[in-house]
């Protein structure tokens, strides 16, 4: 079933699943770059697979997105990921930084000229893409949206404590959270703001 098929006020527990999760698994291809959309808990989660990713050998560079200044925090999440991605051992010359975005749409938009300025967009074949598990859909759409189309891109989930495909419905903060996401996913595809495609639901 195509996304602009499902009615957003009308879900299935079935197939905000399959909307969210299915398909959504790490290929094990490696990649010019490895993508980090920043979040308010993104060192929690996103930040550790990325360092993992990188120290095996998967991507030479590590580009941290993300412009929004959290609460009680001194700097944006992007300058935030940096600081602790070198802490756990990733030297600075391997980092690339966009702190300019707010939202998931601008992570990318912003993030073209970042990576044309530190690879030219005509040299990129693969990047690995480093998001939470039920934000990876809405991620990847972006890209595929949004990116030239002939950078592929490598799905590497990383998992918070209560939004994965085998735990988001029981509890009312992961319930919550599927729906919210699920519902800004059909609602983009319907308004053309992102592609439109056939999945297992």
């Amino acid at each position: 079933m195509y996304i602009s098929k499902l009615d957003g006020e009308h879900l299935t527990d079935s197939q905000m699943t399959n909307l969210l999760f299915t398909g959504i698994r790490d290929n094990k291809k490696s990649g010019d770059c490895i993508f980090v959309a920043g979040s308010i808990s993104a060192v929690q989660y996103r930040l550790p697979k990325a360092v993992e990713l990188y120290k095996k050998g998967r991507g030479s560079k590590i580009l941290f997105s993300g412009g929004v200044k959290w609460e009680g925090t001194h700097f944006t999440e992007a300058i935030t990921l940096k600081n602790e991605a070198i802490k756990l051992g990733v030297p600075e010359e391997d980092i690339l930084i966009e702190d300019q975005s707010l939202h998931t749409l601008e992570n990318v938009l912003a993030s073209l000229l970042v990576l044309d300025r530190a690879f030219h967009l005509h040299n990129i074949d693969r990047l690995l893409v480093v998001t939470t598990s039920y934000h990876m859909r809405r991620l990847h759409l972006t890209l595929k949206t949004y990116m030239p189309n002939w950078i592929k891109f490598t799905l590497c989930p990383a998992n918070d404590g209560i939004t994965r495909k085998d735990n988001w419905f029981l509890s009312e903060s992961g319930r919550e959270r599927v729906q919210t996401e699920s519902v800004k996913i059909i609602n983009y595809v319907k308004k053309g703001a992102l592609v439109d495609v056939k999945l297992k639901i």
